[in-house]
C-alpha cells in the first residue's frame, strides 16, 4: 500500500509530516500565514515582546526546536504590525546569513585557521555588518535602485529635500558614504547628494571657483599689460607681480589637488582598516568623503577607531533617518549561527562570533530589539563563563529563554493543526489519534511525542510510522490504522537517534 492511498483514505491531500525545515515547509507556511496562533511556541509572545517598544531576547534551543520558525513568525508578525501602524513601523533585519560577513573578516584578519580569525571579531564588526545590511536597502529606495521587495518604504522620493531637514539629509549621505554596496558606492554618493538637493562642500565650491577664475585673471592681467600696462608699470614690477600670482596659484592648486586629497586618503585608509566587512578601497572611500561637508569629515564623526561610540552614533543617525520615513525602530533577529561554512557547527567558533554581541549596551539599545536564537551548545558554553562576563552581558535584564521546551500535549496540538491544514475541503475532520489503531491511547501518543522533545523529531517519527506501516501491508488487504507495535518500534528507534545526535555520535 502506498502512502498516498493511506492519506487519501483519511481525507488528506498531502503528508502533513514530510517537512523538516521551516523555510521550505509549505504546510508551516500556510498555517502561519493564516494567523493560526496554535503553531507558535508557548514562549513566542514573550520573545516577541511589545513591538511598540522593541526589546531584546536571548533564546537557546536544540536543532529542530523551532528557532527558524520563530524567526519567520516574527517577520510575519512585524509585517502585520506595520500594516496596522503605518506611522510607527518596525524595520525587520534578518541577521541570519553570516557566510559573507565571516568570509570577509577571515580574509581581512588573515588568521592561520578560521577559529583564530573568528576570535578577533569585535562588537563593532557586527554593528558595521548590520548597518551595511540596512543602509543599501534604504539608499535603493531613495534612488529607485535594486529589486522592489528588498527596499525600505520611504514614500514619495520626489520631494525628499522638503520632507527631510538638512541634518537628516546629511546623515543619510554620511551613512551611504560609509556603508553602501562597494561596487557602485562612489557613483551613488553623487547621485544621492543631488537627489537630496545638498550643495557640494564649500571647500569644493571655492576650490573649483579659484581653479577657473584665477587662471582667467592671470591671462587678463597678462593681456592688459601687453597692450596697455607696459607704459604705466615698469617691466620688473610686472614680472614680480605675475610670478607672485603664479606662485600663489600653484600653492593653492597643490593644496587642493595634493594636500587635501592626501588628507582624504589618510582618513579613508583609517576607515577602511576599521570597517572590515565593507570591501572598498581607500580611493573609493575618499571619493565619497569629498561629497560630505567638512564638519562630517572630522574623525569624531567617522568610524576610524575600534571604539563603539562612533558605531552607536551611526545607529542613532539611521534611526533618525528611518523615523522621518515612519519607521519607529528596528528588530534584529540573529539565527542560524551554526550553519556558516567557517563555523561548521563548532561550539568554540560559534562562541567567538556570538559572544561580542553579548553586550548589555547593545542588547538594551533604545529602539533596537535584538532577538538572538541560538543553538543549545552555546547555552552550555554560557554557563561556564565568569561572573565578569555575566556582569557585562546583564542577561538578567534580557528576555532569557534557556531552552525551547515542547511538551507532549503541545506537540500533539501542533500535529493536529498540520492535519487540519492538509485536510481536503470535502473531507470530515481528522485527528491524530484517528491514524492509529484502537489500542493506541491519547496518553500513549502524548508520551511518545514527549520523548522526541522537538517538532522536527516528532514529525520524523510520525512520517516514519506512516511509511513503515504502508510498507508492511499490501494493496489488496489494506489496513488503514497504524498498529501499536509500529508506533512502539519507531518511537524506540527515533529516541535512540535523538540521544545519539545530542551526544554528537551521529548526524541529525
Amino acid at each position: 500500500m502506498t502512502v498516498s492511498e493511506l492519506l487519501q483514505h483519511h481525507g488528506l491531500s498531502e503528508n502533513p509530516f514530510k517537512g523538516e525545515e521551516a523555510r521550505s515547509d509549505e504546510v508551516f507556511t500556510r498555517l502561519h500565514r493564516a494567523g493560526d496562533l496554535s503553531t507558535h511556541h508557548p514562549d513566542f509572545e514573550k520573545i516577541r515582546g511589545d513591538l511598540r517598544r522593541p526589546s531584546g531576547a536571548v533564546v537557546f534551543g536544540e536543532k529542530g526546536s523551532g528557532k527558524t520558525a520563530i524567526r519567520i513568525q516574527l517577520a510575519e508578525g512585524i509585517a502585520a504590525f506595520n500594516a496596522a501602524n503605518p506611522g510607527a513601523r518596525i524595520c525587520f533585519v534578518a541577521y541570519d546569513d553570516l557566510n559573507a560577513v565571516l568570509d570577509r573578516l577571515h580574509d581581512r584578519l588573515g588568521g592561520k585557521n578560521p577559529l583564530e580569525s573568528l576570535q578577533k571579531i569585535r562588537l563593532v564588526d557586527h554593528l558595521d555588518a548590520l548597518l551595511h545590511q540596512v543602509v543599501p536597502r534604504l539608499v535603493d529606495s531613495v534612488l529607485g535602485d535594486g529589486p522592489e521587495e528588498t527596499r525600505i518604504d520611504v514614500g514619495d522620493v520626489k520631494r525628499l529635500h522638503k520632507r527631510l531637514d538638512l541634518v537628516t539629509r546629511r546623515d543619510l549621505l554620511l551613512l551611504q558614504t560609509l556603508y553602501d554596496r562597494p561596487e557602485l558606492a562612489t557613483q551613488r554618493t553623487s547621485r544621492l547628494r543631488r537627489r537630496l538637493r545638498l550643495m557640494p562642500p564649500a571647500s569644493a565650491i571655492w576650490g573649483r571657483f579659484a581653479m577657473v577664475v584665477v587662471p582667467l585673471l592671470l591671462v587678463a592681467y597678462w593681456w592688459w599689460y601687453s597692450h596697455y600696462g607696459w607704459e604705466q608699470v615698469p617691466r620688473r614690477y610686472y614680472d614680480y607681480s605675475l610670478a607672485g600670482l603664479v606662485a600663489l596659484f600653484a600653492i593653492f592648486a597643490l593644496k587642493m589637488g595634493v594636500w587635501d586629497r592626501l588628507a582624504l586618503l589618510r582618513q579613508a585608509h583609517r576607515i577602511r582598516r576599521q570597517v572590515r566587512i565593507v570591501l572598498r578601497g581607500d580611493i573609493s572611500f575618499a571619493t565619497s568623503l569629498r561629497h560630505l561637508p567638512s564638519a562630517y569629515r572630522e574623525a569624531a564623526h567617522l568610524p576610524t577607531t575600534d571604539a563603539d561610540e562612533a558605531r552607536f552614533a551611526m545607529f542613532d543617525r539611521l534611526r533618525s533617518v528611518l523615523r522621518q520615513f515612519g519607521w519607529a525602530g528596528l528588530v534584529v533577529v540573529v539565527d542560524r549561527v551554526d550553519e556558516p561554512t567557517l563555523i561548521g557547527g563548532d561550539p568554540e567558533r560559534m562562541k567567538a562570533v556570538i559572544w561580542p554581541l553579548m553586550s548589555n549596551k547593545f542588547l538594551q539599545y533604545e529602539g533596537v530589539g535584538v532577538k538572538m536564537l541560538l543553538p543549545m551548545e552555546l547555552r552550555h558554553a554560557l554557563f561556564r563563563e565568569s561572573s565578569a562576563f555575566f556582569q557585562s552581558a546583564r542577561l538578567d535584564k534580557q528576555c532569557l529563554i534557556e531552552r525551547l521546551a515542547w511538551t507532549g500535549p503541545t506537540l500533539y496540538d501542533l500535529c493536529e493543526q498540520r492535519l487540519e491544514a492538509c485536510r481536503r475541503p470535502d473531507a470530515p475532520p481528522v485527528h491524530l489519534l484517528d491514524l492509529f489503531a484502537a489500542d493506541v491511547s491519547r496518553a500513549e501518543l502524548f508520551e511518545a511525542l514527549e520523548k522526541l522533545h522537538q517538532p522536527r523529531d516528532a514529525f520524523k517519527m510520525l512520517y516514519r510510522c506512516i511509511l513503515e506501516h504502508c510498507q508492511s501491508v499490501t494493496r489488496d488487504a489494506p489496513e488503514w490504522k497504524i498498529p501499536r507495535h509500529v508506533l512502539v518500534n519507531v518511537v524506540k528507534a527515533e529516541s535512540e537517534r535523538v540521544q545519539q545526535m545530542q551526544r554528537g555520535i551521529r548526524p541529525a
